[in-house]
């Protein structure tokens, strides 16, 4: 496979992510964004693109003709005080004094938002789907601490025993600190009594190569991060997952890659599309991993699992069924594919 890209330099550029060692100017939350690069059609997944049409090809379980790697960051699992409090309101004035006590009693300390995990598997698992949920693992008084995760001991254990999959969201600086990279996985796998093999970044924090060198060192199975906060799309022009290749060390390196391809955040609010506009890039998107018979992965905040966002996300499970697609989680892709799933092409 690394030889048929290198044929072409720009393709090869671009699945390296040459650009990205460069000095680059980056965003806030020091991520290379869309706007910087200088390959502009990321609805194309060239890279893989090249390879399929020299001959690789991928098989998935009974013969699938793609898959979606469906994912959830848990980035809050607590009401914000301000949203029950307008709500609370809201009920007041309806004179839906029921509701606003249920409102009210969700309050007290170690109550979860009512947007359960329950709820999120038993409608993937009506659409004959899997998912993975990627969980905070951050000691209190850590940056951007948002809930101990001992509080979701219960929930991520049932989700374990069901067959979804629990990785590791990465706290701020885990993608460039080794030893609190370590010390979160870890953590995590305390609680779940159960290695962790997968992961991805808080807020989409990525340093290429160093992320992958971090994590290929502290024993994941596989990344999926490296996807645009800006633009939904294919960042490194494959949608297949792949093994990274170091450019500094010109070496394969061990951890493999699920690229993110679509994250809700930013088809539904950062590009500012409206629902039928937006339905048509993911649309879009679908058909071309269809067509290379590779790996959409999605990522769907569990606080997006409500009105419209639910909606979508419920659209996107429509989709993949009617097609036929094997809509999992990450690690069950990640271990399809370890074991040689995509083929290179015939010999002479």
């Amino acid at each position: 496979m690394m030889d048929l890209l290198r044929q072409d330099r720009e393709v090869w550029d671009l699945f390296t992510r040459k650009e990205e060692y460069e000095e680059s100017d980056r965003d806030r939350f020091d991520r290379f964004p869309y706007y910087q690069s200088r390959h502009r059609d990321v609805f194309v997944p060239r890279a893989s693109q090249i390879l399929v049409e020299n001959g690789f090809s991928c098989e998935y379980p009974e013969s699938q003709p793609f898959a979606i790697c469906l994912s959830h960051d848990v980035d809050t699992v607590y009401r914000p005080l301000h949203v029950s409090g307008l709500e609370i309101v809201k009920a007041l004035r309806a004179k839906r004094l029921l509701h606003a006590g249920s409102i009210i009693r969700e309050l007290s300390p170690g109550k979860c938002r009512k947007q359960t995990f329950e709820e999120i598997t038993g409608l993937e698992e009506s659409y004959g789907a899997r998912s993975a949920f990627y969980v905070l693992a951050l000691e209190k008084g850590a940056r951007e601490h948002a809930y101990p995760v001992e509080d979701l001991e219960q929930e991520i254990s049932a989700l374990r025993d069901r067959g979804w999959e629990v990785g590791l969201h990465g706290g701020c600086e885990a993608y460039r600190d080794f030893d609190g990279l370590v010390k979160e996985k870890r953590y995590l796998e305390s609680i779940l009594d159960r290695k962790v093999t997968g992961y991805r970044s808080h807020y989409l924090r990525f340093r290429v190569p160093e992320t992958w060198e971090l994590l290929e060192r502290a024993g994941f199975l596989y990344d999926t991060t490296l996807g645009y906060p800006d633009c939904i799309g294919f960042r490194n022009g494959m949608c297949h997952p792949f093994r990274p290749f170091d450019l500094d060390r010109g070496r394969e390196m061990a951890i493999l890659e699920i690229p993110l391809v679509v994250m809700d955040r930013t088809l539904l609010l950062h590009m500012r599309l409206n629902p039928e506009r937006a339905w048509n890039r993911m649309k879009r998107l679908l058909e071309a991993v269809e067509r290379y018979h590779g790996v959409i992965t999605v990522l769907w905040h569990n606080e997006f699992m409500t009105g419209d966002p639910l909606r979508f996300y419920r659209k996107i499970l429509e989709y993949g069924h009617e097609k036929g697609a094997w809509m999992t989680g990450g690690h069950e892709i990640a271990a399809w594919w370890g074991k040689g799933r995509m083929r290179p092409p015939p010999g002479p």
